[in-house]
């Protein structure tokens, strides 16, 4: 979707009535899945594996269901941004409010399952003097992510942009000194803003799936607990997310370093893909994620 298409269809919403959003998002939806079919064939890729019961039809059906339901971010960031007007309820709650709280400082690992940005402003609405810094990857081609940084910092919560092709260090340096003065650095878990960021093989839905090393290396470095954080949509205007109790990623020696951060990687994975079957429509990234099919290895 386009900025420009997405700040028309808001302003004539504004008159109209969200009906409209809501239904010219369908159409832009139906229009990607019909013009881009290797994205498309990815996303069945990614079903046939979720459901490898099911027929190929059923995970191109799945893959519908995935695009129609990605409109409903759009519709909600409008609504958010209107009224505010988003009801919720919330699990797990009490482990961030503790490391807010004790001032540990936390890092909460966020995914492209279900609605991450809802879930960042829904934080900073239930505690308006969270310190929250948020890491968010740069693609140039997407022209929507400006108006989400501009939404998300217009609500309190501190930015930093990582180009897609490159990174500075002195990015995870304002993270550490972040979390040591106990606030909440958020990345997310499942996606590789650049092709030179440190990844980690693990094994997802059968398959290898590389993710970013960054929050647990950041995790093991700064001594601050992980969370991971999962926000679904259970109806208009309705949302239920969920905190997991915090995990931490210590070691005894540098020699450790290596096997804690993997082994911190591999549960992220493993609680991702339990969640994804508990919500596969919500699954929400369009792009190439599964590697190869570990079972056919020689």
């Amino acid at each position: 979707m386009s900025e420009r298409f997405y700040r028309i269809s808001t302003a004539i919403s504004r008159k109209t009535g969200p009906w409209f959003f809501r239904i010219s998002a369908r159409f832009v939806a139906m229009g990607f899945f019909l013009l881009f079919p290797k994205r498309v064939a990815e996303s069945v890729r990614f079903y046939r594996a979720l459901f490898s019961d099911r027929s190929r039809l059923y995970a191109l059906w799945c893959a519908w269901g995935q695009y129609q339901n990605f409109t409903k971010v759009f519709l909600d960031r409008f609504l958010l941004q209107e009224d505010g007007r988003i009801e919720y309820t919330s699990h797990g709650w009490k482990h961030l409010a503790a490391a807010l709280d004790q001032k540990t400082g936390g890092i909460i690992l966020m995914s492209h399952l279900g609605n991450w940005e809802v879930a960042a402003q829904l934080l900073q609405q239930r505690r308006p003097d969270m310190p929250l810094l948020l890491y968010m990857g740069t693609r140039h081609e997407e022209q929507i992510e400006r108006i989400q940084k501009q939404s998300l910092a217009s609500s309190g919560i501190r930015i930093i942009a990582v180009d897609q092709g490159k990174a500075s260090p002195f990015d995870l340096i304002e993270g550490i000194t972040f979390l040591k003065s106990g606030g909440l650095v958020s990345m997310t878990g499942d996606v590789l803003w650049h092709p030179e960021q440190r990844a980690v093989s693990t094994v997802f839905l059968g398959h290898e799936v590389r993710l970013p090393e960054t929050p647990h290396l950041l995790a093991l470095l700064s001594g601050a607990p992980l969370f991971t954080l999962f926000t679904f949509r259970t109806g208009d205007r309705r949302y239920a997310f969920s905190i997991s109790p915090p995990f931490r990623v210590r070691a005894n020696s540098r020699a450790e370093r290596w096997k804690v951060t993997h082994q911190s990687v591999q549960q992220y994975a493993d609680l991702l893909e339990q969640t994804v079957r508990k919500h596969p429509l919500e699954w929400y990234h369009f792009r190439k994620f599964l590697g190869k099919k570990l079972s056919e290895e020689g």
